[in-house]
């Protein structure tokens, strides 16, 4: 068993998990949302990054690639909540679909990443 595939697919499945938790319920009420969630999103999603940041592939560019966007639209979504909360006195509902919509995006980078693990363990020979 590589030790190493053990750790990155445990965060690469949690990056996807965790994200999925954060974007699941309703996109219009900020209450099905939590922002520790995001958080933790966040932080596991960046745990993801740095994994894939050693592989010299092909296949670890494209992972790498599919990382970043999601780090780069949860940060976004963190960003948003906290321009909207601080900078202009409170979440609307523009604000809270816009969250909600960039976790979604990120979430899809995180299948998309997941799916490619997948595929690569699957031709992998023992």
């Amino acid at each position: 068993m590589n030790i190493q595939k053990v750790i990155s697919g445990f965060f690469f499945i949690l990056a996807m998990t965790t994200n999925f938790g954060f974007f699941y319920g309703d996109p219009a009420n900020i209450d099905y949302h939590s922002k520790y969630e995001l958080f933790a999103a966040i932080v596991v999603n960046l745990i993801a990054t740095i994994l894939k940041l050693g592989d010299k592939t092909q296949l670890g560019s494209v992972l790498l690639a599919t990382s970043l966007v999601a780090d780069i639209q949860l940060i976004g979504a963190a960003t948003v909540w906290a321009l909207a909360v601080y900078a202009f006195g409170g979440l609307d509902l523009e604000a809270t679909v816009a969250i909600i919509s960039m976790s979604g995006g990120a979430l899809l980078a995180n299948i998309v990443s997941v799916l490619l693990f997948i595929g690569d363990t699957l031709k992998s020979k023992r």
